[in-house]
């Protein structure tokens, strides 16, 4: 028997394995019966067969510790049960238990790779040493295959986690060259790992980023203190059609990285680093556009009041050390609104990136042009030379906006009115600056618009006049200073006055008579329009209760409303209610609008002006022409009547054959059975002119002005004294 105690030494007694499964093949019943009670006394489950073919079929099937292998079967010897137990791949140990004595069967035992070989008789002692030692070899083999796969499948998982990770891991030697690198690389900057791997870090790193990247890719700490969430950009890749296309030549990552030593816990020398890094790039761009769009206009991409502000502040404080004047202009849009109310939201829109467009080719490098809300824009002009230079500036600013504006089958003009600040002689400040600008520029808005004005200290006092203009409107409505006049509508066919318009006048106890064109726009801005309607309605309706008595019930009440008053919910039950406190019908009312009104919120204003054409009202549009509105309204509203407007009643001069402008409306008012009214008639040729082209009703002071109470019942009284007797009128 050979001896095979090497497995196991004394002091490992105790801990050998006790038991295990034993294939017994042996044709020799009484050696079989003989060896059962001393396996079953060390615990070990046997199987017995007593031929070589059931043996290996019974092999096939189950796994077994250990093989008791007797040499001479009667089917086959037990060498060809070993070739065939290596032919399956079975690598349960054998121990050939035999009665052949001799030197050559034991050493073919050997070479067919038994573990051991024990000669008939045996000493029981030395069998089960045998067999212990044999079993506790497998279970050995067996522990260290399962380690093996354990550690192989860790192995597995790790470079799979390491390779399917969004992140970058790399390690470097204690040179900073690349030892690893995962497959991320490539998709994050377009290098492979073949590439990078012996490269150093720096060929890697975005130049500028350089001397940061030495804290990173050198850390040598292991603790705490290690390098974290530190932001470097890496070079990406570019040109080659293999690799993605990246839109940036760089990457933005951030990363964290720790020292690597050579024996645990860092006691040994330093070998290298490691690190991981993560791409940020998509959360850098965010955050930039979220920056970018909280100091820039959504609708025209300008920079904002926000940054327009920031700007300004340090223009002055670099105009305070190098002692240089710069300007501040403050730019409103004239007729803006009349644009954004007739054709939409839409077009109003357009018409501000086309503006912001033109305006930013005359900027100079430097220049700051913002939208700071609505139709206003700011402009800061650095290094500016004189005053007169910024007027210069100023008027190439208005230059721009001379031409049209083409929004689709439309066609705009607009101008632009702009005050300017010179620092420092308006203002020490930025707000100061934008104040004194703004100022200016509601100078240029009073005094007729489109222009330029710089600003003067003169101007407060009238600015701060119509800042206190909205108190004293509302104070005026309380001490009744409002007064009404009438302009009466005449029939030139039947020589009689077949109207009479309602105009407000404000009675200022300081100013004087205040005409609506100084108040009612404030009016419109603060919301008193309202209360001025309603206020103008109540009057007219009572003054007209008394004229109906004298008998001039055929006479119609003519009032213009803003659009904040067609907007209101209860518009058509404020008008019954007033009229109908005097006992005046719908059907004595004319209801003038103009076509911005109708355009604003198009569907309720029809549904509120056919609520009234059907209790008898006529609807008139008011400044026919002048709008930007398209004429198919005319159809969808319950308009009755179209006024001409007196800018177009002007441009009919003596021995005119034809105005294109007037013609054209006259035809639409006949196209659609319309009537006609002109504004502003004061000369007989342009009487005899609307005349001809179909227009029978008129005013204007060809046959009176605006009147007061009494001066309108006098006409009423003798309305012949408004027409023309022998060739001439009597005003």
């Amino acid at each position: 028997m050979f001896d095979h105690h090497f497995f196991r030494d004394e002091a490992a007694e105790s801990s050998l394995p006790v038991g295990g499964k034993v294939l017994m093949v042996d044709d020799e019943p009484r050696f079989v019966e003989s060896l059962r009670p001393l396996l079953s006394l060390k615990g070990f489950d046997q199987q017995i067969c007593n031929s070589g073919k059931n043996a290996l079929s019974l092999l096939k099937r189950e796994k077994f510790d250990l093989i008791l292998l007797d040499l001479n079967l009667g089917d086959m010897t037990g060498h060809d049960v070993m070739e065939q137990i290596k032919l399956l791949g079975i690598e349960t140990p054998v121990i050939v238990i035999s009665g052949d004595n001799s030197i050559d069967a034991a050493i073919d035992a050997l070479r067919n790779g038994v573990y051991d070989f024990v000669r008939k008789p045996f000493e029981p002692e030395q069998l089960i040493r045998a067999i212990e030692n044999a079993v506790y070899k497998t279970r050995l083999e067996r522990a260290n295959q399962e380690i093996h796969e354990k550690l192989e499948q860790s192995r597995n998982v790790y470079r799979y986690l390491v390779d399917s990770s969004p992140d970058l891991i790399y390690t470097l030697d204690e040179n900073g060259c690349f030892t690893f690198v995962n497959e991320r690389v490539e998709m994050l900057v377009g290098y492979t790992k073949e590439e990078l791997l012996g490269k150093h870090y720096s060929a890697l790193v975005y130049e500028e980023d350089i001397d940061r990247a030495k804290y990173v890719f050198n850390e040598r700490r292991t603790d705490h203190r290690t390098t974290h969430n530190i932001e470097l950009r890496l070079k990406c890749r570019l040109g080659d059609e293999q690799f993605r296309h990246f839109e940036n030549n760089f990457v933005t990552i951030v990363l964290k990285s720790k020292g690597l030593y050579d024996s645990h816990g860092g006691g040994g020398p330093f070998i290298g680093t490691y690190g991981v890094a993560r791409d940020i790039s998509d959360r850098k761009k965010a955050e930039e556009l979220i920056h970018y769009q909280a100091y820039h206009d959504a609708l025209t991409d300008l920079p904002n009041r926000t940054l327009f502000k920031d700007r300004l502040g340090l223009a002055v404080e670099q105009a305070k050390r190098s002692n240089e004047q710069f300007a501040v202009m403050f730019l409103d849009l004239d007729r803006f609104k009349l644009v954004n109310d007739s054709l939409g939201h839409h077009f109003g829109d357009e018409l501000l990136k086309i503006v912001s467009t033109r305006l930013k080719k005359v900027l100079r490098k430097g220049d700051t042009l913002a939208r700071v809300g609505g139709d206003e824009f700011n402009l800061l002009l650095p290094k500016l030379k004189s005053p007169d230079h910024a007027r210069k500036l100023a008027a190439k600013f208005l230059d721009q906006l001379v031409s049209p504006f083409k929004l689709e089958e439309h066609e705009a003009y607009i101008s632009g009115s702009i005050g300017i600040a010179i620092y420092p002689d308006h203002g020490e400040t930025p707000e100061a600056l934008i104040k004194s600008a703004d100022i200016a520029m509601y100078h240029v808005k009073w005094e007729g618009k489109n222009g330029c004005m710089l600003y003067n200290k003169n101007m407060n006092e009238v600015f701060h006049r119509k800042l206190s203009m909205e108190n004293e409107l509302r104070r005026a409505l309380d001490a009744d200073q409002f007064i009404l006049y009438y302009q009466p509508q005449v029939d030139v066919i039947n020589s009689s006055i077949v109207g009479m318009e309602a105009l407000i006048r404000w009675q200022h106890p300081e100013y004087g008579l205040v005409p609506p064109n100084e108040f009612i726009p404030l009016a419109e801005e603060t919301g008193l329009i309202v209360r001025i309607t309603e206020w103008v309605l109540k009057k007219s309706s009572e003054q007209f209760r008394l004229w109906h008595d004298m008998g001039f019930g055929h006479v119609r009440l003519s009032l213009n409303f803003s659009p904040q008053d067609v907007e209101r919910k209860d518009f058509v039950g404020m008008v019954k209610k007033q009229l109908g406190l005097n006992g005046i019908g719908l059907d004595g009312l004319e209801v003038e609008i103009t076509e911005s009104t109708l355009m604003r919120d198009m569907e309720n204003s029809i549904s509120k002006l056919k609520a009234l054409a059907n209790g008898g009202s006529k609807i008139a549009v008011d400044d026919f022409g002048t709008g930007y509105s398209s004429l198919s309204y005319l159809k969808r509203f319950p308009i009755n009547t179209i006024k001409i407007d007196k800018s177009f009643v002007h441009d009919v001069t003596d021995g005119m054959s034809e105005v294109p402008i007037v013609t054209a409306i006259t035809a639409i008012a006949d196209g659609f059975k319309m009537r006609l009214i002109a504004e502003g008639v004061e000369t007989s040729e342009q009487m005899e002119y609307l005349k001809s082209r179909g227009c029978q009703v008129m005013q204007g002071f060809l046959f009176s002005r605006p009147l007061s109470t009494i001066e309108a019942t006098n006409a009423l009284l003798n309305q012949q004294n408004l027409f023309i007797r022998s060739g001439s009128a009597i005003h």
